[in-house]
Parts: C-alpha cells; sequence; structure tokens
C-alpha cells in the first residue's frame, strides 16, 4: 500500500501534531522487553510498531533490555530476544542498551526526589501496603512513616543501598496521594532490597528501581519522544508523567497506549507455556505450535509475513482478536511466488506399473515453480514401482471422486497416464500396494491429444525417493470448547502434532534447515532448524495449500 493512499494511523496523527508545533526535532522510539522469557507475535506488533515509526520520520531506533528485576532474568532469554529482533529486521544499530546501565542515574533521582519531599523511606510490610493502598472506591490511608524527615529519609535510603537491612525490611515510596482514584498513584513503591545477583550488574546494587519508576527514566535519558506501549500501561501514565516531571527533564517523553495484538486459538501466556514445557507437550520455547517468535522462526514464517500480517491487523485504541487464518494467509502468499514445488508423498502406498519394463528408469523434467518461469526446471526419475498418497486410491469410491479406483485413469503428474487394475491386501485386509497400467502414448510434453481424465495425482519413483520425517501441527488449543478447563488447566489439543514417515522426491536430499519448500497438494513446509540432519530429514508444514481467510 503507497503512502498516497494508506491512511495514517492516531498515533501517526499525534506525531505530526507534536512536529508541527515543534516539540521534538527528532523523533526517537524504542523496544523495552524485559528479559524473562522468550518474545511472542504480540511483541511483533510492538517492535514493528516502534522501528517502523523511526524509519518513517528518519528518526531513531532504540532496543534496550528493561533488567530491572533479576529475580526472573536470565541470559537465555536476552540471547533469544537479540536473535528475535535481529530476524524481524528492526535495525538498532547494532548497540544493545540496558536498563541496568542507568542504576546510578536512577539512584541519584531518587535522592532529589526524597530531597524535594516527594519520595520517603516506609517500613511498612508488603502485605501491610497493600492493606494501607485502599481499593477502587475507598481512599488508601497515609503510612505512620509518611511524615519522616529529608534528613532520616536520605539515611535510611542510604543504609538500605549499604546493605544494613535485610530483603523486604523497607522500600523507598514516591509521596503523591493515598487518596488519589487512581490506584497507581496512592505512593507506589520506587525502591525495594533485593540481595541478588544482576545479568549485568553483577552483586553491585543490592536495591532495585521498580518498573514503573525506572521505566519513564529509561525513556527519558535515551531522549524518546513518544513511548509506545499497549493499553495495559493506560492507567500508569500518570505515573510515569509524575516521574519524569518531578525529575525535571527538559522535554520529557509521551507515552501513547495502543491496543494489543490478540490471536484466536493460540497460547502466548508465559506460565502456560513455562507448564506445556515442564510437562512435555511441546518440546520448548520454541516448538512450532507455540506463537513465540523462535517458535513461528521454526515453524517457518518469514519476517516479511509477520509484517504484513500486523500491517493488515492494524494500530488501534480498541481491542480485538486477529483469527489465526490471517496469519496464515500473509504466510501462504509470502510463500506462493518463492518456495519451489516438490513432490513428497506424506501416507505412501506403493503403485506398481505391472505394464512398465522392470529395470528401466527414464527421466521427466519437471518446472520448479509454475508462477515463476524463471524459477527453471529439475529432473526426476521414473519407474516400474512408485509411491502415491493413501487416500488417492479407494477401492470403493464415492460419486464424484476423480484419483485411482479399479478401473479408473489418472495422469501421473509430468509423466503418463495410469490405469487402476487393482490392489494387494495383507492378512487383515489393509491394502499394501496398487497395481496400474501405463499408456506409453501419454508421455507428458509429447504433444498427446487423446482422451482427457479428471484426476492428476502427485507420486515419487520409490527407486530413489528419500526417507524423512514430516509434522503436520493443528491448533494447540480449540477456544470454541474453551481455553481452559474447569481447574484451571490449559485445555490443549492432544492432536496438535501428528508425526509422518514420508517419502521425497530425490531432489529433496539438497535442501538445508531452514529452506522452504511446496510439496504438492500438500502444502508450504520448511525444514527444521533444530531436529533436522542430513541424515535424517525433518520437515514441518508451515501452512495448507488452502485457505478459508479473504482480506477485506
Amino acid at each position: 500500500m503507497s503512502e498516497e493512499t494508506r491512511s495514517k494511523n492516531f498515533i501517526e496523527n499525534i506525531i505530526d501534531k507534536d512536529l508541527a508545533e515543534g516539540k521534538y526535532e527528532k523523533i526517537v522510539t524504542r523496544f523495552p522487553p524485559e528479559p524473562n522469557g522468550y518474545l511472542h507475535i504480540g511483541h511483533a506488533k510492538s517492535i514493528l510498531l516502534n522501528y517502523g515509526i523511526a524509519q518513517e520520520y528518519g528518526g531513531q531506533f532504540n532496543f534496550r533490555f528493561d533488567d530491572t528485576n533479576p529475580t526472573k532474568e536470565d541470559e537465555e532469554f536476552v540471547n533469544s530476544i537479540i536473535e528475535d529482533i535481529k530476524w524481524l529486521g528492526a535495525d538498532f544499530g547494532g548497540k544493545v542498551l540496558y536498563a541496568s546501565d542507568y542504576f546510578d542515574k536512577m539512584y541519584e533521582v531518587a535522592i532529589k526526589l526524597i530531597k524535594k519531599g516527594k519520595a520517603y523511606v516506609d517500613d511498612l510490610s508488603a502485605q501491610e501496603i497493600r492493606e494501607y493502598r485502599g481499593t477502587l472506591t475507598e481512599p488508601g490511608k497515609n503510612s505512620p512513616y509518611r511524615d519522616r524527615s529529608v534528613e532520616e529519609n536520605l539515611k535510611l535510603f542510604e543504609e538500605m543501598k549499604d546493605g544494613v537491612y535485610e530483603d523486604g525490611a523497607k522500600v523507598l515510596r514516591a509521596k503523591i496521594d493515598m487518596a488519589s482514584p487512581n490506584i497507581n498513584m496512592r505512593d507506589p513503591v520506587i525502591y525495594r532490597i533485593a540481595r541478588m545477583t544482576h545479568h549485568n550488574t553483577g552483586d553491585k546494587w543490592l536495591i532495585y528501581p521498580m518498573y514503573d519508576f525506572a521505566h519513564p527514566l529509561e525513556d527519558a535519558f535515551e531522549g524518546i519522544t513518544h513511548s509506545l506501549c499497549t493499553l495495559e500501561f493506560e492507567d500508569h501514565r500518570p505515573l510515569y508523567d509524575w516521574v519524569v516531571q518531578e525529575a525535571e527533564f527538559e522535554n520529557p517523553p509521551k507515552q501513547i497506549e495502543f491496543a494489543k495484538l490478540y490471536l484466536t486459538n493460540v497460547v502466548t501466556g508465559k506460565r502456560y507455556i513455562k507448564k506445556l514445557v515442564e510437562d512435555g507437550v511441546v518440546d520448548g520455547w520454541d516448538d512450532p505450535r507455540l506463537v513465540s517468535l523462535a517458535a513461528l522462526r521454526r515453524r517457518g514464517f518469514t519476517p516479511s509475513s509477520i509484517k504484513t500480517f500486523m500491517e493488515l491487523s492494524g494500530i488501534s485504541k480498541s481491542q480485538s482478536s486477529c483469527d489465526y487464518a490471517m496469519l496464515e494467509y500473509c504466510i501462504r502468499e509470502d510463500l506462493k511466488p518463492k518456495a519451489p514445488r516438490y513432490m513428497g508423498v506424506l501416507r505412501p502406498l506403493k503403485l506398481i506399473i505391472d505394464n512398465y519394463p522392470e529395470g528401466q528408469t527414464e527421466e521427466f523434467e519437471i518446472e520448479n515453480n509454475s508462477d515463476d518461469p524463471d524459477a527453471g526446471m529439475r529432473k526426476i526419475t521414473f519407474s516400474r514401482e512408485l509411491y502415491i498418497e493413501q487416500d488417492d486410491f479407494m477401492e470403493e469410491p464415492p460419486k464424484k471422486y476423480f484419483r485411482l479406483f479399479p478401473g479408473n485413469e489418472v495422469r501421473l503428474k509430468g509423466a503418463y497416464f495410469v490405469k487402476c487394475t487393482g490392489c494387494d491386501k495383507d492378512a487383515e485386509g489393509n491394502i499394501i500396494a496398487v497395481h496400474g497400467t501405463y499408456d506409453p502414448e501419454t508421455r507428458s510434453g509429447s504433444g498427446f491429444e487423446g482422451r482427457k481424465v479428471k484426476g492428476t495425482i502427485h507420486w515419487v519413483n520409490a527407486a530413489d525417493a528419500i526417507d524423512a520425517e514430516v509434522r503436520l501441527y493443528e491448533n494447540l488449543i480449540d477456544e470454541e470448547k474453551g481455553k481452559l478447563n474447569d481447574d484451571g488447566t490449559l485445555n490443549f489439543n492432544p492432536n496438535s502434532l501428528e508425526v509422518l514417515e514420508s517419502k521425497l522426491e530425490a531432489a529433496s536430499a539438497d535442501f538445508k534447515p531452514g529452506d522452504h519448500v511446496q510439496f504438492i497438494r500438500n502444502g508450504y513446509f520448511v525444514v527444521d532448524t533444530k531436529d533436522s540432519t542430513p541424515d535424517h530429514m525433518v520437515f514441518n508444514r508451515v501452512v495448507g495449500l488452502k485457505s478459508s481467510y479473504k482480506p477485506a
């Protein structure tokens, strides 16, 4: 969509107004994840929005870890988040910022607030602070320690920093208004004692700032102009503004909230994903049934498909859910012109062409992508024994079944017409092979213009077929049946993963982890980046070929 025809979203309208009024010389945005888990599809919206705004206005995009809570942070999460940002193509100039780099500056701001009479050290326990806070309908009440002198607060706060007191014994609170209708403004805690080793600062600090205090300061220190965040922070905006105002920043950042991205039939909650991982329901945070960015990457989604999805879902103030089918539509449209088209038989059934000479092999040329003439051709082999899909043969077919059944003729894609003559069964009556005859006159490319057939099926030459593990995925949960069970556990779909031992055409052996391919009639697949090896290739189905979603 061109810039001329695209209508601007409400955030762009605010920025345009700020620029017109001369409030900012350069637009600076940021993405500030907490390194306490893997990023998911919802985070991609924030990443691409913040990066896109900076690009649109010729500004700057900062990538910063909001690492103020060492109890939940891990180097594994730091590394995975950096990889996700790079994968999405959000260029942060190679400079990773950390909130913890500003701990000294934050401490200085806390001292300033104490000296201004805007912060005090409180001895109440966490439970007592909750009890004093009040409710949505009743005001809170002042702590008995609220009126300590500036001198006493400075002394106690320094002692907190120096390790004089045990964890939880004291906190530093902002002095705002215990009767405020906004509970976030009722003297929130801004520092607590925590004897923990930090992944970036080690054991230097025994006190750590709270998120609502640290975050606006980080933005202000970096010169962020527009702090774009999701709607749950709307009630926190007065506190955000209070912090940067009392810290006396001349041109403080402006917080703007937008609606989160909700996707149907997926799990994004870290608590639920952690339980699924621990219970072995999924094989890690990057299991392709999840929608962490690592999982989507492993499933075969591309950065461009994610970007298209975000453009279609839009930016607004209204909460809504996007159908997972829309995400599937985006990757399907992205791969259609690019992915080569090969033949792969997911559930193999032997087809024996009885009148084809034993020991003979011939070659056919077939296009790599019928939608892309420049994709070229490749050679495939053909012989007496082939593999076809199990559901491409039926002994007693229903009406309008145009594939193989006794007496019916089909075209083998890129090869010959084959007429079914019967089948072999084992002792239990299971079909183990199909028999047929071929017509040499119908060779593909020969210009045959005789009789027509209604069915065309794909196949693989048994003599040089590649064995591969193919994984088919369904929704991890079905929201129509209820996302949660009565006991609060996740109502996951036990059939969300099907593992098949499949047969692929010989050229498939050249694919490398991360390569995409369309297996004709079966969908788009990617070589698994975690489990696939040259001796045991693993393919994940990204998405099927058919879509119920149509863009507006």
